[in-house]
């Protein structure tokens, strides 16, 4: 598995194709473990909402019609939970009502029940609910720490988000709790699932936990972190350079790097990986 994990960081430095390129790719997947450093609630709240658009067509819907999603803290008081709760408890139109009057999103915004939108704002609404159950950002990190500090239990603090937070499935949780710092989670999402499945790593159609721990076990056998491999085969399958808009996107590869990989002569990965019942980390 460490061999799988170096040659799919070589391949992305080599795709990228510029003198820089090792360096380049390393600054993404450098992020040191800060689940003892938290963050106010108003902060953790805000975090929530964009990992919340982190999927499908949302990014350019929700956060790409209004400058990006902090941008929302015009309508929110701030990212203030309890606030927004008050002012809109089981009220998701007229929170919609009032962004639109509030940030003025560019594009159609289509009201329909199941439409991007208004989804996103019950997302907003379970996620201010959620949040105001804790005093401070302190308290957060403490009941969510003691989940991440037990191998035995860390799976669970995904699912217990995915479950409380309208909107959010397990991908994102952990897209949030890794952005955060909780380093040990990746985020497994379709191009992390489809490289996988296409390198053997997990059958098709792996649960997004059977995928998470295939990138806790590659990371273990590499002596990196989950937020590590997340991250390279991420950009492998996205080719989304966000932090280097010169860059920007070298498209996404996945395709030819599962062709080149299954064509290498080396040793089978196991099939199996997936299925084996052991922790996160």
């Amino acid at each position: 598995m460490r061999s799988t994990y170096l040659a799919a960081k070589n391949f992305l430095i080599r795709e990228l194709a510029r003198p820089d390129a090792k360096d380049i790719v390393e600054s993404y997947l450098s992020m040191p473990d800060k689940s003892d450093r938290p963050v106010s609630l108003n902060e953790l709240f805000l975090r929530l909402l964009s990992s919340a658009q982190n999927s499908g067509m949302k990014v350019s819907v929700i956060g790409g019609s209004i400058g990006g999603v902090r941008n929302l803290g015009q309508a929110l008081f701030r990212f203030n939970p309890r606030r927004v709760t008050r002012a809109f408890v089981n009220n998701p139109n007229g929170l919609l009502d009032h962004i639109i009057a509030t940030v003025n999103p560019t594009g159609q915004v289509r009201t329909a029940t199941r439409s991007i939108w208004p989804k996103y704002c019950e997302t907003i609404l379970s996620a201010a609910t959620f949040f105001g159950q804790f005093k401070s950002g302190e308290d957060f990190y403490g009941w969510a720490n003691h989940f991440y500090g037990d191998k035995r239990s860390m799976a669970a603090l995904p699912m217990v988000l995915a479950a409380e937070i309208e909107g959010i499935g397990y991908p994102l949780a952990c897209d949030f709790l890794k952005e955060l710092g909780f380093v040990s989670y990746g985020k497994p999402d379709v191009h992390v699932m489809d490289i996988f499945a296409g390198i053997g790593l997990c059958p098709p159609k792996a649960s997004s936990y059977q995928v998470q721990k295939a990138i806790t076990q590659v990371a273990e056998a590499a002596e990196v972190t989950p937020y590590n491999v997340d991250k390279v085969f991420w950009l492998i399958g996205s080719g989304k350079f966000y932090n280097h808009p010169h860059i920007g996107s070298i498209g996404r590869k996945k395709a030819q790097f599962i062709a080149e990989f299954n064509a290498m002569d080396s040793p089978a990965v196991p099939r199996t990986l997936c299925d084996k019942a052991s922790p996160l980390r």
